[in-house]
């Protein structure tokens, strides 16, 4: 027998895909039994404050594929080398996806931990989290020696303008790969729950759009109802 907490746990993911199961139209992976071809590969950092789908209310199956690692990263390092992260990739080359959404977060803890890092602190380990965390520190260290983040303001403030900028990097790595076709669009996004932004919770601001990152210009290109939604901390 497991422990209290064990089976207590166990129990809620049981009850809880019950309770999903039984509220699915008996027709609701009719559509996506042979395949998928999502519209969307939405990748967000892992943070159990951040629902991938959810935050796009998309409740069909095979509408956004959801890849996600710690601190939203869209690269991955094999044998030394910086590539595309293949969560990322497969839908692009194998379902057909042609739109990429990176989704960062308000007081994201890998951007923290990297920050940490590139300031002199040790980094948080174990191995398979330190992984991550360390290819996140270049990008720290390049906004804090270009001079893009003002490290004498409050750690909140920095942290956010972290995000921001790694969200930018991720779209910058993407958009020259080689592994990803010209005509995909990649928008950056940053998801606030802490009312960084405005007082308006939940909210996915965004901050990119296929490079462009001067807000009034991404405005420009939307429909006037989605202005609010087009934000950036940092000039």
């Amino acid at each position: 027998m497991g422990t209290d907490h064990e089976e207590s746990v166990l129990h809620e993911l049981l009850a809880g895909n019950e309770r999903h199961a039984d509220g699915l139209p008996e027709d609701h992976f009719a559509a996506v039994q042979d395949g998928q071809e999502p519209e969307v590969v939405s990748i967000c950092c892992s943070d159990s404050r951040v629902p991938q789908v959810g935050m796009w209310d998309a409740d069909e199956p095979g509408t956004v594929f959801t890849p996600s690692n710690i601190g939203n990263q869209v690269w991955d390092e094999i044998d030394g080398e910086t590539v595309v992260n293949g969560g990322l990739l497969y839908p692009i080359h194998h379902a057909g996806t042609e739109t990429v959404a990176v989704v960062g977060h308000t007081g994201c803890g890998a951007v923290t931990a990297a920050y940490g890092v590139a300031t002199g602190s040790d980094r948080p380990g174990p191995q398979g989290v330190d992984k991550w965390v360390d290819l996140l520190v270049p990008v720290v260290e390049d906004a804090i020696e270009s001079g893009t983040i003002d490290t004498d303001a409050d750690d909140e403030t920095v942290i956010n303008r972290l995000v921001e900028y790694n969200v930018d990097r991720q779209i910058e790595f993407l958009r020259d790969a080689e592994d990803v076709p010209a005509n995909v669009d990649v928008y950056g996004f940053v998801y606030d729950f802490q009312g960084v932004y405005d007082d308006e919770y939940g909210r996915a601001y965004l901050v990119n759009l296929n490079g462009e990152t001067d807000p009034d210009r991404i405005a420009d290109r939307l429909p006037e109802a989605y202005e609010p939604a087009v934000r950036r901390l940092r000039s």
